[in-house]
């Protein structure tokens, strides 16, 4: 059952504006180095004023202009116990995990249908998730490299795949007969990334921070996924999580994929779901009761990191590493979506 959690408030205190970005940075899907499963067991808990300091937010306009909001966090519950668990299955250098496991996604009536239809492809390079009629959730290292924004992202574009062809219902040559989804691309209108992402905030790359919120230009009038509150492992149906994206190696085509969790830390899920660069920032989701009804629902818990190599007691291992939905950002990216935190206190 989806568990429903009092969630904590972000309210905005004051908001500065910055000078543009340089948007020289290239964008690069594999992150080496960051703070692994071990690191993190020996992280303290962020004081309130650390909290305040990370989920304070940066936000660039479609014009190249930027802000800094400073928040204030409301009812936030500092949690000193980590919910880890000790599996600890045996690494290999990859990131296909003994036999390739996803799924192509030819057909088209699936293809456009949800929630395969909540994918979407991210301009450079990336996958995100539709989560509102005009808000994209996907990973901030598609768009900054902790340093300064990505080339790519100074003209930010969605793509969402398009459900028929125009014209006279005809098929345009050869478009189809591939398979490949066509896109419907939509300018991006801002961009929000959490201050804990940035290097000079918390030292190093810091991966629990690595997510961000697009807002399109237009709405898309498609169905979206709802977030949810990320569960603890114990919570999920045989530890599985779902997610679609758009994996470089298999050009064009959405490829959807379930695996079991093997580790978690307060922010994160380690897992071995198989996954190549391009599915980076896709919506991870699972599929629960709603409390006293017999409905169940998919929502978003976590938002795919990609592939990371991590210091484990001195040594770089390899890891697919999923960002965690936790109360306190839930409670940022409803209030990035709805501007006001008033929607955002039932997770």
């Amino acid at each position: 059952t989806w568990h429903l959690k009092k969630i904590p408030q972000i309210v905005r205190e004051r908001t500065f504006s910055l000078d543009s970005p340089k948007f020289e940075a290239r964008t690069k899907l594999e992150l080496n180095s960051v703070c692994g499963i071990e690191c993190q067991r020996k992280l303290p808990v962020p004081s309130l004023s650390d909290l305040k300091n990370l989920l304070s937010y940066e936000t660039v306009f479609e014009n190249g202009t930027r802000t800094l909001t400073e928040v204030n966090v409301l009812g936030a519950v500092l949690d000193p116990a980590a919910n880890t668990t000790t599996r600890r299955p045996l690494r290999k250098k990859r990131q296909i995990y003994g036999t390739d496991s996803r799924f192509s996604i030819y057909d088209k009536k699936f293809m456009t249908n949800f929630p395969f239809n909540t994918a979407v492809k991210i301009s450079t390079g990336c996958s995100g998730i539709l989560v509102s009629p005009k808000h994209v959730l996907t990973a901030a290292h598609c768009l900054h490299n902790g340093k300064d924004y990505v080339k790519g992202s100074k003209r930010l574009r969605v793509g969402l795949m398009k459900t028929k062809s125009r014209g006279n219902g005809r098929k345009r040559k050869g478009a189809k007969r591939n398979g490949l989804p066509s896109f419907q691309w939509t300018r991006v209108k801002s961009t929000h990334i959490p201050k804990g992402w940035f290097k000079g905030v918390s030292g190093d790359i810091a991966l629990d921070y690595d997510y961000a919120v697009l807002e399109l230009k237009r709405p898309h009038k498609r169905k979206y996924m709802e977030l949810g509150i990320s569960p603890t492992i114990k919570m999920m149906p045989g530890s599985m999580i779902h997610f679609s994206g758009f994996d470089n190696d298999r050009s064009g085509l959405l490829v959807y994929r379930f695996c079991s969790i093997s580790d978690e830390s307060n922010d994160l899920f380690y897992q071995y779901c198989d996954a190549e660069p391009g599915s980076t920032g896709s919506g991870i989701y699972l599929r629960l009761k709603e409390p006293n009804k017999k409905k169940w629902k998919r929502k978003i818990i976590a938002v795919y990191s990609g592939h990371q190599w991590v210091d484990i007691n001195g040594e770089q291992q390899d890891y697919n590493v999923a960002v965690r939905i936790t109360p306190l950002k839930y409670a940022q990216i409803c209030f990035w979506i709805h501007g006001n935190d008033g929607n955002c206190t039932q997770g």
